[in-house]
């Protein structure tokens, strides 16, 4: 294998930045759409449908467990498509990931409830879980090294920040086709069946992120990389033997963005609905407004990241997120829609400012020959932390405390993340060809 790169490197074609930002983009949208629309299902139907034998409040808890059990299993498959990512290449491993994540997700959406098979359906809902976060694993860690190991100089954040735009992307189409259900359905159909069709769905955005990921052709870096040397044997022991600080510190420093995102998201849709009288898509349409404003913040953030570095807007970005913990409580309880809207705002804007630059940061930790594993072990680590158990945690504390226990949540999880940045050196002009 490693005789056929050797001699195909010299002249491996490449990739334009219209192809690589398009299979970057549809990668990653795809990715969050499908891991959307569950914390969606979760957020409103998933109790009901597959553990109505409990409480409402336990109905709630149950989903939010199913929801963080795809986090769990993230670890895993960043170790799995890291492997063959660094040893066999980017592109084979990122169709491989999307179709393993797509497919999961169809037949969730096909997955008969509890009232027609029992207590299989739950257990049938966490393997399904299960796949789509292994799938989820490979996923980023992929795009992002596709975007990052085709930019041009200077531009790494800026090619970096094609994958980063996909959430943005998928969760406007989840949120989107979740608030035409609703104001299509009757609370009956929807939770009989039109919670189904966002899943269902996902085979046909699948084939197009499959169709755009085929197109590609293998990343000059790796190919460099490999007409070198032969790739290393498992990519994972060398990591962890020799990478574990970065490792560490970069899944630490991305918690911010999975706090900031899941707690806006999944929970606030949750309580919003619940506790505070909102209808469901009242509060779907405040999110599609809300989602914006990260949509714009990626940019922006990307375009600073590779003029003053990535340090510099992460810190800023984590400094934000700590005083922003403090206007949940104030800003939800208000009593007005604006308020409402402004807070969902604002905690998406420092998502967009937060996540962007990991597109490129991340991937510099690591050479060549780990890239895909460090990486994707980095990112996925960090959503253990920051998003696993985040809705369950904010229900918890929600009883407890009230909404200031939640806004204490967001504020500790960035300053977990700022620590984490503060302890990282720059990695703007990190040496991608760096082989080990």
């Amino acid at each position: 294998m490693s005789t056929t790169y050797n001699e195909a490197a010299p002249a491996a074609p490449t990739n334009s930045t219209a192809r690589v930002a398009t299979a970057s983009i549809v990668g990653t949208a795809i990715e969050f759409y499908d891991f959307y629309i569950y914390a969606t299902a979760a957020a409103l139907v998933i109790g009901p449908v597959f553990f109505p034998q409990t409480s409402g409040t336990a109905q709630m808890l149950a989903s939010f467990l199913t929801f963080g059990i795809a986090f769990i299993a993230r670890p895993l498959g960043s170790a799995l498509f890291g492997h063959f990512g660094d040893r066999i290449g980017r592109k084979s491993t990122l169709v491989a990931s999307l179709l393993l994540m797509g497919v999961c997700t169809t037949l969730i959406g096909l997955l008969p409830g509890y009232d027609s098979i029992g207590a299989w359906a739950p257990i049938l809902l966490c393997v399904l879980r299960f796949g789509q976060g292994l799938g989820l694993g490979g996923e980023w860690g992929g795009a992002a090294l596709l975007a990052t190991e085709n930019a041009p100089k200077g531009k790494r954040a800026w090619f970096g920040m094609f994958p980063q735009l996909g959430p943005s992307i998928g969760f406007l189409a989840a949120n989107g086709l979740f608030l035409i259900l609703a104001m299509s359905l009757n609370d009956e159909q929807f939770r009989s069946w039109g919670w189904r069709i966002p899943f269902i769905l996902s085979a046909a955005l699948v084939m197009v992120g499959l169709y755009a990921r085929l197109k590609l052709h293998e990343t000059p870096v790796f190919a460099n990389a490999v007409a070198k040397e032969a790739p290393i044997k498992v990519p994972l022991v060398e990591l962890f033997s020799q990478h574990w600080l970065p490792v560490l510190l970069g899944a630490a420093s991305m918690v911010v963005c999975y706090a900031l995102f899941y707690i806006t998201t999944a929970f606030s849709l949750s309580y919003g609905v619940s506790t505070l009288g909102y209808s469901r898509e009242t509060f779907l349409g405040l999110l599609c407004f809300a989602v914006l404003f990260m949509g714009l913040a990626t940019p922006l953030a990307a375009l600073a990241s590779d003029r003053y570095g990535r340090r510099p807007v992460l810190i800023v970005g984590a400094i934000l997120a700590i005083l922003s913990g403090f206007t949940m409580e104030p800003l939800l309880t208000h009593g007005s829609t604006w308020a409402v809207a402004l807070f969902l705002a604002l905690e998406l804007f420092l998502m967009g400012v937060t996540f962007a630059p990991m597109g490129a940061m991340l991937p510099e930790l690591f050479p060549t020959r780990v890239r895909y594993t460090g990486a994707s072990a980095a990112y996925n680590l960090g959503g253990i932390v920051g998003a696993s158990a985040a809705p369950f945690f904010a229900t918890k504390l929600v009883a407890m405390g009230g909404l200031s226990y939640v806004g204490g949540y967001v504020s500790a999880a960035a300053l977990l993340s700022l620590i984490a940045v503060l302890c990282l050196k720059e990695t703007r002009d990190n040496d991608l060809n760096k082989v080990a």
